[in-house]
């Protein structure tokens, strides 16, 4: 809808705010219609709401820009603590700690070799979440 079509609408009192505002504000309706039909059915198609809530927590987790960096590294390869930590110029116990919520989220996880622990990404999943994202993101 471009500026012409604001000013038809509301010249017509189509809705309920003002040019200088549209960013601003949501669109709303100037009456209350329920659409039974729509609402049943968007209503029975969602999913159950501790699904719902796992999903946020998910998304959540990539609300943290070093746990995006270190999980972006790791769609390169497997890396060892040590290796993230130099990658990222951050100390070792502060990668540490990511990787603790990225694993508790099963977004990675590890392996033991000797001393060192080395970390993946858990399933192929998380790069398509991420794939997506950034496509969104580039579109502008």
């Amino acid at each position: 809808m471009n500026n012409c079509s604001y000013v038809y609408l509301l010249s017509r009192g189509g809705i309920n705010m003002s040019i200088d505002n549209k960013k601003k504000q949501a669109v709303t309706c100037k009456q209350v219609i329920i659409h039974d039909e729509i609402v049943k059915r968007v209503h029975d198609n969602m999913p159950e709401e501790d699904n719902l809530y796992d999903l946020a927590e998910l998304f959540k987790v990539f609300g943290d820009s070093t746990r995006i960096k270190i999980i972006w590294a790791l769609f390169e390869s497997e890396m060892c603590v040590c290796d993230i930590a130099y990658l990222l110029n951050m100390t070792q116990s502060a990668i540490s700690h990511q990787l603790r919520v990225l694993k508790s989220s099963r977004l990675v996880r590890y392996r033991k070799s000797g001393k060192s622990v080395y970390y993946s990404l858990d399933d192929s999943h998380i790069k398509h979440i991420f794939e997506i994202g950034m496509k969104h993101i580039m579109e502008g």
